[in-house]
């Protein structure tokens, strides 16, 4: 009996290690296997519940991609207060997307879905991964629109609500450093002001600049059967993007990358953080900065010694001060929670540590000092 039950305990901890591990893994894999392709009909969107769109399989909190769901990752990703992210897409068979420019969001068909679930790992007091929301961005008769679902504390479903909210999140960051956050899921109304080019609403990461990377794709969650592959060659092979893009994409610099020029760093940091807003036809558009990669290797778009309209404070001489980060206004906003102050002004509430030190770094390393 005894020997029984040890081979039982033995089995049962196996299974409970097996479970966690494809938790952990299932959010990164991608459904190669036969079967039919998911089809949705997009004038019916938005749906009640996430489960609705049928875009996973198996528990929706695995995020286990169906076919015709693909997963992407941009080299660069905005920063919504430590958050991770989960990011796929889905077009309807028969189209796909074009290439317009390297730094212009690809011109995605009619029927597009983008997918992007906020998660945090290690959340107290459980010490469990949990998924807050997941934002969808739809093309419907040539018009982005958007669907926010809000995830329930069981993580075995998630509801439409665009009246935005907030939820406390204490988890424990890779460091081991405990956090705590009062996480905002935006409104309908939110979204849009990040989201809006022109007067209407877009996406905002997936441009060929931002895409030209490997990932790793699998139809298992064995790490060791991933096969990194670049993004945009596998969306041609999945049929969402038509070939014939450039062999050559001026790609971003990856902004946490130390082996990449500190210049080109902080142009990858700010071309995601900020250049949305602060570009002709979106919410700063008022501002003197334009912090789109293709534009910065400009330092004036950067605002190196560009004397800033609204210096908050008198030191704020410059909006980047060559060497003195005291009287860079770019600094201090980036440094700040004061929701009157900070940038970005919607999508974070903390401060980004890791960011802010990149900037400073920067700042701190252009010479000679402004007249």
């Amino acid at each position: 009996m005894k020997k029984v039950l040890s081979l039982f305990l033995i089995l049962f901890v196996i299974l409970v290690s097996c479970t966690k591990e494809n938790i952990q893994e299932g959010l990164a894999v991608l459904d190669e296997e036969e079967g039919d392709r998911l089809e949705l009909d997009p004038q019916l969107f938005p749906f009640n519940t996430l489960s609705s769109y049928r875009f996973f399989k198996g528990q929706l909190a695995l995020q286990r991609p169906v076919k015709g769901v693909l997963p992407y990752t941009p080299i660069n990703a905005l920063f919504s207060d430590y958050a991770h992210k989960l990011r796929f897409v889905w077009m309807p068979a028969g189209t796909s997307a074009t290439y317009t420019s390297d730094h212009d969001v690809l011109d995605f068909p009619d029927g597009t879905v983008l997918i992007k679930s906020f998660y945090y790992d290690r959340v107290q007091p459980a010490d469990v991964r949990r998924i807050l929301e997941t934002r969808l961005l739809f093309k419907r008769n040539g018009a982005w629109e958007f669907a926010n679902y809000v995830w329930n504390a069981e993580q075995t479903e998630a509801t439409l609500d665009m009246g935005g909210s907030h939820t406390p999140i204490t988890w424990v960051d890779e460091s081991g450093l405990t956090r705590t956050v009062t996480y905002r899921i935006p409104s309908q109304a939110e979204c849009f002001t990040c989201h809006k080019f022109d007067g209407v609403a877009t996406p905002i990461g997936p441009k060929p600049q931002n895409m030209n990377s490997d990932l790793a794709y699998s139809n298992s969650s064995t790490t060791a059967q991933r096969r990194p592959q670049n993004q945009l060659q596998r969306w041609v092979q999945e049929g969402y993007l038509q070939p014939g893009y450039p062999k050559r994409i001026s790609t971003v610099a990856r902004w946490d990358d130390p082996s990449e020029e500190l210049t080109d760093r902080i142009r990858g940091y700010v071309d995601i953080n900020c250049a949305h807003c602060h570009r002709e036809g979106s919410h700063c558009d008022y501002r003197p900065m334009r912090f789109a990669f293709n534009e910065t290797a400009d330092p004036v778009n950067l605002g190196v010694c560009v004397p800033p309209d609204d210096p908050l404070l008198p030191q704020h001489t410059f909006i980047v001060a060559r060497g003195n980060t005291a009287r860079s206004l770019l600094h201090y906003r980036a440094a700040s929670v004061d929701e009157a102050e900070r940038m970005p002004l919607l999508g974070r509430t903390l401060v980004h540590d890791e960011g802010l030190a990149l900037i400073s770094d920067w700042i701190n390393s252009l010479s000679p000092a402004c007249p």
